[in-house]
């Protein structure tokens, strides 16, 4: 299974960094998923559930208050004004 690196940001800090198989949220053209090897881009990203699923099998998910998501060769970004994941 392939990973990337995925860093989540808030104004706060990290509240993510490490490996993920797949990112699934809201773009600014609709939903959509970053897995390993995904073209580069840049887009917004609008208010709404999100989820990451990790090499374990576990998936993490919850809210996002919108924000900036960068896909680039060597990792992923996503910036975000708030972001809280489901207990």
């Amino acid at each position: 299974m392939n990973t990337f690196k995925l860093t989540v940001s808030t104004p706060n800090g990290n509240v993510f960094k490490g490996d993920a198989v797949k990112l699934n949220l809201r773009g600014a053209s609709g939903d959509l998923a970053v897995m390993a090897g995904h073209i580069p881009f840049i887009t917004t990203v609008k208010e709404g559930e999100f989820s990451v699923d990790l090499p374990e099998g576990e998936r993490k998910s919850g809210n996002i208050g919108g924000g900036l998501l960068t896909v680039s060769k060597d990792a992923v970004i996503l910036l975000s004004g708030s972001v809280k994941f489901d207990k």
